[in-house]
């Protein structure tokens, strides 16, 4: 139900009475901002009486305090649920295939079957995390999603392996969106690249320790009547609802509510953080932003550059091992031999992170840059003969060079999609068409091209490629729309510095605020 009147009268009173007690003269945030337009770090800064605070907060210390308290658990609730998607990679040279008897295209089925459940769980995402409070929303989904790989262990046919994809889909569904969120509410958009490369870094360990956990399940034999692979998922999905049960308790609501935070800091925080201009937490969705969203040229480029560069990352975590094994290794080696491409994801997405951090924001220039090792891993793949093996496995592993720029869009879509209901929406988005290029990448695995599925590898060279075009396309973009709100702010002349609240917080999208300027 909507706000009342009343209600709306009543939170603009409160605000106006407490910038009357702090002695400060009544703004247009607190004179025209709607009430339900007001993002709560507003109010929460609006009720602070910051003459009585120590503003000499070391921003680089806090940050550091910030780092070590949120950072481990997204890493780790990240690492597992990429690691969750890949199991059935590992699986797939495990005996999966053969116990659950599935034949034709049944196990590239089942590889896509979880991205459609997850794709169809982004429709009612994008109202629910506006909703909630995303931390906590986010370790409940890890607990539940974790239930749901453990009971892949008890499927007996391909229907219930079925049911199994479906459910963690749907759980899964809301947790990338979950970590962007949560980053542009303790970050600034210059700091959060280098912080998603710590919980893309998460991904990287899960490809490295999912290879050494396949290789050595594979190795029980006889001390046990259940399948290895059986064991894996069990094992694994108790460890993510631990981690979710872990997260519920150390993981804060918002920095307001942060109690290892003194007053001090979280005022240092929120006025440090203001610059983004997306606010921290509004609960109030705007149908107006659901209807910019869908008009917005940005968005669509941001989808179509994700599907792009997700159709490759989809192959590969699901077809890796079999591409390996296919060249003659058994089925323990192959497994083994994915670990490298964790260790390609982790350095890559350092560089990437650091690299917008350090290197004046090029998004679009650092993700053009690593589409390149992916279609040359792409290259590698198609072309190589298999009697170069080598080739071919390095080409897999190159093509790994590419998640970071899931990540760097990821990033790129938080920074300029502004408005509280916006942001939350592209979130939503962007994940529906990493959802959309996961569904599209097993499929390209036909049963008719094994063993060297030649137009699946050719795929991987194509969609890379396609990646780096609308990277471009949307610099070009950005320039132009930076350059138009230029003008119309030079033909308007400077603005009342009273303006500065409402800009800040008072959740106007980024087509609204005319001080906003798109990061490329």
């Amino acid at each position: 139900m909507g706000t009342s009147l009343e209600d709306e009268k009543s939170t603009a009173g409160a605000l106006a009475i407490e910038d009357e007690r702090l002695g400060a003269t009544p703004t247009i945030a607190t004179e025209s901002i709607d009430s339900k337009d007001v993002d709560r770090a507003f109010i929460y800064l609006t009720g602070q009486d910051q003459s009585h605070l120590d503003h000499n907060v070391d921003l680089k210390a806090l940050r550091r305090k910030i780092d070590w308290r949120i950072l481990p658990i997204m890493s780790a609730c990240y690492g597992l649920q990429f690691l969750d998607k890949v199991l059935i990679n590992y699986s797939g040279v495990m005996g999966i295939r053969e116990e659950l008897h599935l034949v034709k295209n049944d196990f590239s089925n089942a590889s896509s079957v979880f991205y459609i459940s997850y794709l169809i769980a982004m429709v009612p995402n994008g109202y629910i995390l506006q909703k909630v409070t995303v931390t906590k929303w986010l370790c409940i989904l890890a607990i539940l999603w974790g239930i749901a790989t453990a009971c892949t262990a008890a499927t007996f046919n391909y229907h219930s392996l079925l049911v199994t994809r479906i459910f963690a889909g749907l759980f899964e569904s809301p947790v990338s969106p979950c970590m962007m969120l949560i980053s542009s509410q303790w970050y600034t958009s210059q700091e959060q690249a280098s912080r998603y490369s710590f919980w893309f870094c998460g991904a990287g360990l899960a490809q490295i320790s999912g290879a050494f956990i396949s290789y050595g399940f594979q190795h029980v034999h006889g001390t046990t009547s259940i399948s290895s692979w059986r064991i894996m998922y069990l094992s694994l999905g108790l460890l993510t609802s631990f981690v979710g049960v872990a997260g519920f308790i150390i993981l804060p609501k918002s920095p307001m509510t942060a109690k290892f935070l003194t007053d001090s800091e979280k005022v240092a925080l929120l006025n440090h953080i203001a610059v983004n201009q997306t606010g921290i937490e509004n609960r109030h969705f705007k149908w107006s932003q659901l209807k910019e969203l869908v008009l917005d040229i940005q968005i669509w480029l941001l989808v179509l550059m994700t599907i792009s560069v997700t159709c490759s990352s989809g192959v590969i975590s699901s077809y890796s091992s079999i591409v390996i094994a296919n060249l003659g290794f058994s089925s323990p080696k192959a497994a083994l031999l994915t670990a490298p491409s964790g260790l390609v994801t982790i350095i890559s997405s350092l560089i990437a992170g650091f690299g917008v951090r350090y290197s004046s924001n090029r998004r679009w220039a650092w993700i053009a840059a690593f589409c390149i090792p992916g279609m040359i891993g792409g290259a590698l793949m198609s072309f190589a003969p298999l009697s170069k093996p080598a080739a071919i496995i390095i080409g897999t592993h190159l093509v790994y060079a590419i998640i970071p720029t899931l990540m760097l869009t990821f990033q790129w879509a938080m920074s300029n999609c502004v408005g509280q209901t916006k942001r939350v929406l592209a979130s939503a988005f962007v994940s529906g068409a990493f959802a959309i290029g996961s569904i599209i990448g097993p499929q390209t695995f036909q049963d008719r091209d094994k063993p060297e599925y030649k137009p699946a590898k050719i795929a991987i060279l194509a969609t890379q490629g396609g990646g780096a075009v609308f990277a471009t396309l949307l610099f070009g973009y950005y320039y132009w729309a930076n350059k138009k709100k230029d003008r119309v702010e030079a033909a308007l002349g400077p603005r009342p510095a009273t303006e500065e609240g409402r800009q800040e917080w008072g959740s106007k999208t980024d087509k609204e605020n005319l001080s906003f300027r798109y990061v490329y």
